[in-house]
Order: structure tokens, then sequence, then C-alpha cells
């Protein structure tokens, strides 16, 4: 039995091929049902496919895989040589290594996002439903999670948020201290300015507003948040009303000159303003910078606090890199108990074979004699020449071959040392005391 990770991701493929090769996740079911009954040395399967990587987990009774790549370029919009030179194999320790590090983020396109760990275990999920999942791959996908969020408890990885968004609402808090008492107006109505919405949200903005030239989008964002909409044509004469204002635009032109902000400022009697322009090109005219009263922010200025949490998740990262080998060392041996796990039931069903028979042995003898001790005396002495046959020939054998080795692991596992067991050891304070 061998385990492969088998896939491609955002560092060894193109946007343009990954796109082809994903898997939706409405058909996830059905690809797998048909991975496993197309190839035939495929035991267990799992199909992990997101935005920046399809990766297929399988057990396998051999090592080959030429059939999942011809099998994917069968499946999917791409030619298999594109495919080859664009994939990646890991194997057995390898591949689980490899697991954890994508599960805990640390293989991430943003270092230390927390998103892909949910899509593992969405893609297990899948693949238990669908009847792929076997012990090999249950085994795996357990102790993977399981370090992924020992990671995420143990080390800050996840806790410096690198985001634009988040910094700049972190630079609003920085200015205001408190943003509880202060109201938000956001310039925009997409993902950024969204991500925004969320922050100030959960720093308890007190009143949030959204504009955006078209007004429906603006409306169905700040359903969302309990905001106030409005079309950015309506934005100067209400900007006094607001403390903060974060802008992320399409806009080609500024929306916010200088004239618009200084009449604004006089409206709010010198009361600071807090403004960040995340849009390229600029929603905010520079002039504005230079206003009194008016804190303005680009994105350039953001990228400061960005950079200062992406070194502490690489920072962060270095730690987590311990915990990823504690883990696969864990699994490692796990799946070594779990192989030896056959040998082992049929041990113990050698063993309750002999037990039951010269049990049975014992009371046929009780019932003829009606000797008890004579009976019990025979049946302890068949169960030990039994179970000690093994072993003894084992060990005549390998001393007779000169596998000392072999001798050694026998005298540990049956925890013997060379004197006999009957054999009394030496008082060695009577000893001395005689030669004194």
């Amino acid at each position: 039995m061998s385990i492969v990770a088998y896939g491609l991701n955002h560092r060894t493929a193109s946007v343009e091929l990954r796109e082809r090769i994903a898997f939706p996740e409405e058909n996830l079911s059905d690809m797998l049902s048909r991975l496993t009954h197309d190839l035939s040395n495929i035991r267990e399967a799992a199909i992990v496919s997101t935005c920046n990587r399809t990766e297929l987990y399988c057990s396998l009774s051999d090592d080959n895989t030429d059939d999942i790549s011809q099998w994917l370029s069968a499946t999917r919009p791409v030619d298999i040589t594109e495919l080859e030179d664009s994939s990646y194999k890991h194997w057995d320790k390898d591949a689980a290594k490899h697991m954890i590090r994508v599960a805990a983020g640390l293989d991430s396109q943003m270092l230390g996002e927390p998103q892909i760990m949910g899509q593992v275990k969405m893609a297990y999920e899948v693949a238990r439903k669908t009847g792929t999942i076997g012990p090999d791959l249950d085994l795996l996908s357990r102790m993977t999670l399981r370090t992924a969020k020992d990671i995420r408890t143990q080390t800050e990885i996840g806790r410096n948020p690198i985001s634009v968004a988040y910094a700049a609402v972190s630079l609003a808090t920085q200015i205001f201290t408190n943003l509880n008492t202060k109201r938000a107006l956001l310039l925009g109505a997409g993902d950024t300015i969204s991500l925004v919405a969320e922050h100030l949200a959960a720093k308890n903005i007190a009143g949030l507003a959204i504009a955006n030239r078209t007004l429906a989008n603006a409306q169905v964002l700040a359903a969302k948040f309990d905001a106030v909409a409005m079309q950015l044509s309506d934005v100067a004469g209400r900007l006094a009303d607001y403390d903060v204002v974060i802008s992320s635009t399409a806009s080609s032109l500024p929306i916010l000159g200088k004239g618009a902000v200084e009449a604004a400022i006089k409206k709010r009697k010198r009361k600071p303003m807090f403004m960040v322009d995340i849009a390229v090109p600029r929603d905010i005219e520079s002039e504005v910078g230079s206003l009194p009263d008016v804190y303005l922010y680009t994105i350039d200025d953001l990228s400061n606090i960005v950079q200062a949490n992406i070194e502490q998740r690489q920072k962060a990262a270095q730690g987590a890199e311990v915990i990823v080998d504690m883990g696969t060392e864990r699994y490692e041996r796990e799946r070594r108990i779990h192989s030896d796990k056959a040998l082992l039931t049929r041990l113990r069903d050698e063993a309750e074979a002999t037990r039951v028979q010269e049990l049975n042995k014992a009371l046929n003898s009780l019932e003829q004699t009606g000797d008890a001790e004579a009976a019990l005396t025979q049946l302890s002495r068949a169960l030990t020449n039994k179970l000690i046959h093994p072993p003894t020939a084992a060990i005549r054998t390998a001393s007779a071959d000169g596998k000392t080795e072999l001798v050694d692991q026998l005298r540990q596992v049956y925890q013997l040392d060379d004197a006999p067991a009957n054999e009394p050891k030496p008082n060695l304070s009577e000893s001395s005391k005689k030669t004194d």
C-alpha cells in the first residue's frame, strides 16, 4: 500500500491551467466515484480542489501514477504533457507532510490563510459520503486536521491579518482609539469594501454608510450590515457626517477633491477626519492630505502594516514547521501500528484458538476422571508449551544462524535477561561480609 499526493498549485501552474483542471464542488462526488471505478489500483481517494490547487490524495495498491495523469487529462480539458510539466507527486511520509502544510495554510498563496483547513475537511467529508475513504486516508485526514489545528492554536500564524482591509481599519483604530462612537463612509461595493465593512462591524462602529455608483449594489451590501446606502454623487453633500472614509472603487478619476473635503471639515468644526484611499488609480486627490485635521493614507501606507504582519506570520511559520514535523512523525507511527494491525489480530486469534482447544481438552479430562488438579495442571502445561514454542524455535534457529539481532529483539519483547528466572540473584552485601 502506498499513499500519494498528486496535483498542481499556484506555485507550479498558471491561473488559466488551474481553472481548467479544477473540480466544481457539486461534481466532486461523481468524479470520485468515477476515479475509483476507472482506475483499479486506486483503493481510496479524496480530491482537494480550490482556486489555488487541485490535489488528488490516493491509497494505491502499487506505485503507478501514470493512470492518474491519463485520467485527469481525459476528464479535464488539459493536455497530458502540460499536466505532467506542472504537476508534482509526494509519497507516503512526504505526502502526509505536504497535506499537513496545505491544511495549515503553510503552502498557501497567502501564508497562514484559515479557509484552506475547512476546504480540506470538506473534501474528506465528500469522499467519506461517497464511499471512497477507507482506513488509510481516514488515518491521514484525522492526523492532518489534528496537526493543522495544533498549528492554528499554538502559533501566531493566523493571528496577524494581512489584508489591506484589515490594515485600514487597524489604522482607524490607532487614530480614534475607539470606533463605537464614530461613523464610517465606505466608497465602493466590491470585495475589499465588503471586508472593510466586516472589520468595522467587528469594532462596533457606531454608524456605517455604503456609497456606490450603482445604488442597487450599495443596497445589497448595506443590508448585510444594517448600513445606509447612497450613490457616489451624494457623497460630497453628506461627507461632513462621517469620521472615517475608506474608498476602493474602480473609478478612473478621483471621486473626492480637495474642495469637497475642505468644505466638510469646516462643517465638522475642525473635528478630525480619517481617510484611506485603497484604490488604484486614486479615488481621493492627493492634495487632500495637506488639509488640517485630515489624516489621509494610501495603499502604499497600508503596505507597511501588511508587511509587518506578513513578517510576523513568517516567524510563526518557522515554529509551525516544527509542529508539522512532529505531526508527520506521529502519522508515521500510527501508520506503522495500523499496518501491523492484521498481524496482531492474527496473533490474537491464534492464541484464542489455542486457549479454546486446550480448555475443551481439560473439561473433557475433568468429566472423565473427576480429577480437577490433574486437569488444571495439564491445561497450564499445554498452554505454556504451545505459547512459548514459536519464540523458542525462533531463538534456537536465530542462534544457530548467528542472527544475534533477532535474539536481542526477542529478549527485549519477552523482557528476559541472561539469568534464569528461578535462580536468585546474589546478595552483594552478604558476599562482601564473607570476604571481609
